[in-house]
């Protein structure tokens, strides 16, 4: 992992075409912007890791479907 020390205001640039930008710092939190292309998906990992269970329990749902209609 790279860590990296920003200020209000900083950015930091990844790949060419995404930027990130410290906002704000209030606190213990940070907000950041997150310029992208808009094919480049962004999503804050919780949301991330619940898509990746859905996608994992849709593909065994499908395989179930599979092996039952096997047995027809």
């Amino acid at each position: 992992m790279l860590a990296l020390t920003r200020k209000k205001g900083e950015s930091l640039v990844i790949n060419n075409d995404i930027e990130i930008t410290v906002l704000e710092i209030r606190g213990d939190q940070v907000k950041i912007g997150i310029s992208a292309p808009k094919e480049v998906p962004i999503y804050r990992k919780e949301v991330y890791l619940q898509i990746q269970q859905e996608n994992q329990s849709a593909i065994e749902n499908v395989e179930t479907l599979e092996a039952l209609k096997q047995l027809f």
